[in-house]
């Protein structure tokens, strides 16, 4: 059974700093492209941020500059986002994603692939 495990999610203050990790455990993903979600009170999960199995990375434009993606194909397969200046638009719930197939892109999200449980970030100004 697949699960997406995340961490690092929390309170901090506009301009702070927050690391957030996902481990992926059942199943390695060292082909699929990984990549988080967003979804902030009375509004849609959007996506923040996705990364290839060759590094390659793709952002959303409001936190291009910001964010950084990351991935480590180790035993257990894992994907970070490292989020600078953070703005308290970035509130949200943030969720990891992974397709369930390597042909699949992150960015369209839904069923077809597997969720984490999500983590606060809060960002207070």
């Amino acid at each position: 059974q697949v699960q997406l495990v995340e961490s690092g999610g929390g309170l901090v203050q506009a301009g702070g700093s927050l690391r957030l990790s996902c481990t992926a455990y059942g199943r390695t993903f060292n082909m699929h492209a990984m990549g988080w979600f967003r979804q902030a009170p009375g509004k849609e999960r959007e996506f923040v941020a996705a990364v290839k199995w060759n590094g390659g990375t793709d952002l959303t434009d409001s936190v291009k500059g910001r964010f950084t993606i990351s991935r480590d194909n180790a035993k257990n397969t894992a994907v970070y986002l490292q989020m600078n200046s953070l703005k308290p638009e970035d509130t949200a719930v943030y969720y990891c994603y992974v397709p369930q197939s390597p042909f699949l892109p992150v960015q369209v999200g839904g069923i077809n692939g597997y969720w984490g449980q999500g983590t606060q970030v809060t960002v207070s100004s």
